[in-house]
This record gives C-alpha cells, structure tokens and sequence, in this order.
C-alpha cells in the first residue's frame, strides 16, 4: 500500500525527518514495482537501495541521539536491528519465489508499517528530547 509524508509523521529534526521522506518514497517506489510486475532485477534494486539507506540512515539516527545522549538509544538500535534482519529475510523470500508480486506488496506493507508505527512510537521521542536541552 503506497503511504504519503505528512506533517504529524515529523520528529521535528531535519536530518531524521529527510531522511524518513526519502525512506517512504522509496517504499512507495518498491510498491509499484510490484504491483505493476516489473522486472525481478528492478525491485531486486530496490531492495537492495532500502537495505543500504537504512542501514545508513539508523547509523545517522544512532550518531544523532549519541551526540545528544538520548537516554532510550538501546531501544532504539535493537529496533533497527530488526527491521535490517527483516528487510534481508523479505529480500532472500523474493527470491525464493521467483519473484511473486504478493511477496513484494507484503514486504511493502511491512515496510510501511514499520517505518510509520517506529516514528509515531520512538522516533518522535528524540524530537520530544531534543525540545527539553
């Protein structure tokens, strides 16, 4: 299911609050891919892109609330993990299945949700943090 950035999705720091933007889009991309069939290696990219900017954007979010000494940062990290571990078993299901598009609008759907449940519960609390230094 394709999801749009709004407002009430912002943690309220423009390094974190980009970065989340680009992750949607992305996301948004992946679900197309899918459910308009398009070539393996295409969403094979965008799998690969999602592991990547994410692997690279919780280090950014993890240097951030280090820098700041946010007090729930292991809560955080364990949660990134995670979602890093997913994304790889939903890559590795993909290819297993010779490319079904219902495993691809699954792995969308996980992604989405993920990604807007993490802000809405633990990500906006750095923003919360940041507003009592």
């Amino acid at each position: 299911m394709p999801i749009e950035w709004t407002p009430n999705l912002s943690v309220g720091v423009s390094l974190i609050d980009d970065q989340h933007k680009i992750l949607f889009e992305r996301a948004n991309q992946l679900f197309e891919a899918g459910k308009e069939r398009r070539a393996k290696e295409y969403i094979s990219t965008m799998f690969d892109f999602l592991d990547e900017y994410t692997k690279q954007h919780f280090g950014d979010e993890e240097a951030y609330m280090e820098e700041i000494g946010y007090p729930q940062i292991e809560a955080q990290k364990r949660a990134h993990a995670h979602f890093i571990n997913e994304l790889a078993r939903l890559k590795s299901e993909y290819e297993k299945s010779g490319g079904n598009a219902l495993v691809i609008i699954n792995a969308n759907k996980f992604v989405v949700d993920w990604i807007t449940n993490h802000i809405r519960t633990m990500d906006r609390k750095i923003g919360e943090y940041v507003q009592t230094l």
